[in-house]
């Protein structure tokens, strides 16, 4: 006899449901089946689905038609009964049994332990304003200053406001948004499916699988507007420089504001919130300044760039590159791609792919199942590639592949270039790199390979070398006219917090300690003698096996507010690394990437320094930066008022 009351839904709900359900993933369609009814047998056989390929999302899960229409029949059945009232049969599984699960539900081994990071973000806290307190009281003038309103800076904001710490963002840009905000060129979109590319607490109904920059910018905006974030915002103001002050142990933060004016902000805490990919690069190029036509960087895109009927050239052949070119191709009279460099690129069967409206419409309606379809996504596209990236020290061809994974990689993606150029093979010495597939970060592709196929396309697998007036000189001599230059460089991504200048308690400038282009961190957020400086986004925290940085800034913070916490508990006004600490860290960092595909001798990438250092990605898994943000040794630390024996120790 059931003890839950059983209440009346409207009948077109249900309709819709069992519509939306009939067409549902079915791997993710099984965990909310097994939370719901309690009922393990759905993750033995015959309901097991099989491994997905590639990147697809498996909704059939590989099982034969009449086992999906039991599933989707039950699981129906299921929902249904869950919106009428009856209670969840296992609200809060296991580690254990939530790692057994996303085994089942992606058909593979997922490493043991991975279902603690599942467990917390199964059911995320919402953020509200002063709803939470530290142990220690926060102190009455206490402030912090967060530099940017970027994805970071909003996700900073906002969980300072839930413990209501009194904060300032100071942002460049007219409104929220960063790198969203600056890169406005056509086909502008992330590489990442957007349900990962969301906040925890905000999850948002997406009307394509991988949205366009616009779709991407309205929901980060919107996110600033529900937490009123623009009250505690100076837009339109640049940073000249943060300094530490010794005496008062506070941060001097000098700005410049939307009319020249000069203001100096003061702070207890500042929280950098710059990222990674802030400062466009554009390479050294002998006469650049000399090209008469129109130049532009993909990051400083003009909004009156008309390309019709024009002659183009673009430099370079990175991620921008692949997400201009096959957008304007049809557009211009020819199209000229400079590629010094090869890339791998891997299949994107979802490129422009709506999510269908029943689908929406179920991922709104019930939240589990959202939040399992986002721990699948975040599997596939970040930690299960992680161990085909580690190299194999007894694999013969090192040149080609790192091991036996890698190897099958570089087939699927040999073959598929192969299929998309159709009569164009001679292409292929061009187009394929000669070295290891993930050497540098895997591209999807969104019509790349049929792009450089077309007639008026041409592929200079050259260095631009030289501008003269109309004219580009390629390294063989090669000349080529333009009207339009697009410069789809990247950014100077191991010149982290080049735009400022960082002065900490010693009056060391932190550009000098990290001698430019050589940044290290503490878990990618402190450095000895920046006392009370967070770096968000900082050195080694970026994903080069794939995912979104949204939830590496939501662990950072986490970390952030446990430092915070520890500071009011011991009454302290600063918090600092130890130097030994923060040397151990990163020799541990720098000896996991030594073992891994972007040290390959036969690469070079964004994520490495003029040392051949990795300086802009994380070694680590997932799961595993999400064990170290979760809690803190106050020992690694010193706060201020120690003994010196007590800091030293």
């Amino acid at each position: 006899m059931s003890d839950w009351i059983n209440t009346q839904i409207d009948p077109a709900l249900e309709v819709r449901l069992r519509k939306a359900i009939c067409t549902a993933n079915i791997p993710t369609l099984l965990m909310v089946l097994v939370q719901l009814t309690g009922d393990k047998a759905w993750l033995a056989a015959p309901y097991m689905p099989n491994r997905a390929r590639g990147l697809d999302d498996n909704d059939s899960g590989g099982l034969p038609e009449d086992i999906q229409s039991e599933i989707r029949m039950v699981a129906a059945d299921a929902i249904i009964a869950w919106k009428k009232g009856k209670p969840v049969a296992i609200p809060d599984p296991s580690a254990d049994l939530l790692t057994h699960m996303i085994s089942v539900s992606t058909g593979e081994k997922v490493p043991e332990n991975y279902g603690e990071i599942i467990a917390a973000e199964l059911s995320p806290s919402v953020p509200q304003k002063n709803a939470r307190s530290f142990s220690g009281q926060v102190p009455e003038d206490f402030k912090a200053i967060i530099i940017g309103g970027g994805v970071s800076g909003i996700c900073a904001g906002i969980r300072l406001q839930e413990y209501g710490i009194d904060f300032t963002i100071i942002e460049k840009n007219a409104g929220f948004g960063g790198t969203w905000k600056d890169n406005k060129y056509p086909a502008a979109g992330v590489d990442t499916p957007n349900h990962l590319y969301s906040f925890s607490f905000a999850p948002n109904d997406w009307s394509r699988y991988f949205a366009l920059r616009g779709e991407i910018i309205a929901y980060i905006e919107a996110v600033a507007l529900d937490y009123e974030l623009s009250k505690n915002t100076h837009f339109e103001t640049t940073v000249v420089d943060a300094k530490f002050e010794t005496g008062s142990k506070q941060w001097h933060v000098r700005t410049l504001g939307p009319n020249g004016q000069q203001e100096t902000l003061i702070g207890n805490v500042i929280l950098s919130a710059v990222g990674l990919l802030s400062v466009p690069f554009v390479p050294d190029i002998a006469g650049l300044d000399t090209f008469t036509g129109t130049t532009c960087h993909t990051a400083q895109w003009p909004s009156d760039l008309d390309l019709t009927g024009k002659k183009v050239a673009i430099v370079g052949n990175g991620a921008s590159a692949m997400q201009v070119a096959p957008a304007i191709v049809d557009k211009v009279e020819s199209l000229t791609i400079f590629a010094r460099s090869k890339q791998w690129a891997a299949p994107f069967p979802q490129f422009q792919q709506q999510v269908p409206e029943h689908i929406r419409f179920l991922l709104k309606e019930v939240p589990l199942y959202q939040s399992w379809y986002r721990q699948r996504l975040a599997w596939t596209f970040n930690d299960r590639l992680h161990g085909a990236l580690q190299r194999d020290p007894e694999w013969p061809d090192k040149a080609r592949s790192i091991n036996a994974t890698n190897d099958r990689h570089r087939k699927i993606f040999l073959s598929y270039i192969e299929s998309e150029l159709g009569d164009r093979q001679d292409l292929l010495e061009d187009l394929v790199p000669d070295y290891p597939p993930y050497g540098k970060r895997i591209l999807l592709d969104n019509g790349w390979y049929r792009t450089v196929a077309k007639p008026h396309v041409r592929l200079v697998p050259e260095r631009l070398k030289e501008v003269k007036g109309p004219t580009l000189v390629a390294d063989s001599g090669k000349r080529f006219d333009a009207d339009i230059l697009i410069m789809a460089t990247g950014f100077k991504s191991t010149e982290i917090l080049s735009s400022l200048d960082v002065i900490g308690s010693g009056g060391q400038h932190l550009k000098d300690v990290w001698d430019t282009d050589n940044p290290k961190a503490y878990m990618g957020t402190l450095v000895p003698d920046f006392p009370n400086m967070f770096v968000l986004l900082g050195p080694n925290t970026g994903l080069g096996h794939g995912g979104s940085i949204i939830p590496v800034v939501e662990r950072q913070i986490n970390y952030v507010l446990l430092l915070l916490e520890k500071m009011f508990e011991n009454k302290s006004r600063t918090i600092e690394v130890r130097k030994d600490i923060f040397e151990d860290y990163n020799e541990k960092v720098d000896s996991a990437h030594a073992k891994m595909i972007w040290t390959h001798e036969g690469t070079t990438n964004w994520y490495r320094n003029k040392r051949g250092r990795v300086v802009a990605i994380t070694p680590w898994r997932n799961d595993d930066f999400w064990r170290m943000t979760r809690k803190i040794d106050a020992k690694d630390y010193i706060f201020e008022g120690e003994t010196c024996a007590t800091k030293s120790s």
